[in-house]
């Protein structure tokens, strides 16, 4: 435990707002992750495994989470469980070099804040770490249209290829089975009606949405 001492000594002064946890196998990537959130102005802690994110998770408070989908040991979406029991307002972002329907599913009902498909780029990845800071300090308060927003149908739009897309479609289609109804919308998801209205206020300002 003397690696965790050493850090939660360097941790006095940093908001936890400012603490993020990267999880990555890839030694690569977590050197780039760590410079690009170091130039941000951020305290990262980088681990392996799940294993050791449970570990440091149980120690110390972190704002922001980055996770791997694909990881040794435990996975990434039960190591997205654990962390949340571990720490409920954690703001996490998931990494992934592939989607599925099921890894998006089970995301957002654990309220992820963003998809990153590997490869990223920083500017890709700055916003998303200025959305997690934001919501994990409240900021982010998505606002209910009074009239439902009834999504486009395009018969001839490609398949989703990354979890944003996944995602975006899981929710859409939801969302046109309940013929605009957000409450059944969100009960059928698992998720609740305050992230339902966050998605479809980012997909209205993306255009996906009239």
């Amino acid at each position: 435990m003397k690696h965790l001492t050493n850090v939660t000594e360097r941790l006095e002064n940093i908001p936890t707002c400012d603490r993020v946890l990267v999880v990555e196998d890839v030694a690569a990537l977590r050197d780039i992750w760590q410079r690009a959130l170091k130039e941000m102005g951020l305290f990262c802690v980088c681990v392996r495994t799940g294993e050791e994110a449970v570990e440091y998770a149980g120690e110390i408070e972190f704002g922001i989470a980055m996770l791997d989908l694909n990881l040794p040991g435990i996975p990434g979406l039960e190591l997205f469980r654990q962390l949340r029991a571990l720490q409920p307002d954690i703001a996490v972002i998931v990494i992934t070099g592939f989607g599925t329907l099921e890894a998006a599913q089970t995301a957002i009902r654990l309220g992820v804040v963003e998809f990153l498909t590997k490869p990223c780029g920083l500017g890709e990845l700055e916003v998303a770490i200025d959305r997690a800071r934001r919501r994990f300090m409240g900021e982010m308060r998505p606002r209910a249209p009074e009239q439902a927003v009834t999504p486009p149908v395009d018969s001839t739009a490609r398949p989703a290829t990354t979890m944003t897309e996944v995602e975006r479609q899981t929710i859409l289609e939801a969302l046109e089975r309940n013929e605009g109804n957000r409450t059944m919308t969100a009960k059928e998801l698992g998720i609740s009606i305050r992230t339902l209205y966050y998605r479809l206020a980012e997909y209205q300002r993306e255009g996906f949405l009239p």
